[in-house]
């Protein structure tokens, strides 16, 4: 498996399509060497201000997705 470092540079926009919610962002992506602490592992870096702008957008896709559930599967029973 390879692992990569991610660091967010800018969030462009946030949008869900059958299922699938999509991200448009400015991203530096470099391979990141293994290490020998087990699991490898990809490491996304984002800034506080991207985080809370990221947390606040998936919010607002979440209630959208909510709407077009039928009223019987928003309570959150399946």
């Amino acid at each position: 498996m390879k692992t990569h470092s991610i660091e967010v540079q800018r969030l462009k926009s946030l949008r869900h399509d059958k299922g699938l919610i999509e991200m448009r962002l400015d991203a530096l992506v470099l391979p990141r060497p293994p290490r020998d602490e087990g699991e490898p592992a990809t490491v996304l870096s984002l800034s506080v201000d991207d985080a809370r702008t990221l947390l606040m957008l998936l919010k607002q896709q979440f209630a959208e997705l909510d709407k077009l559930q039928p009223r019987s599967r928003r309570s959150g029973r399946c």
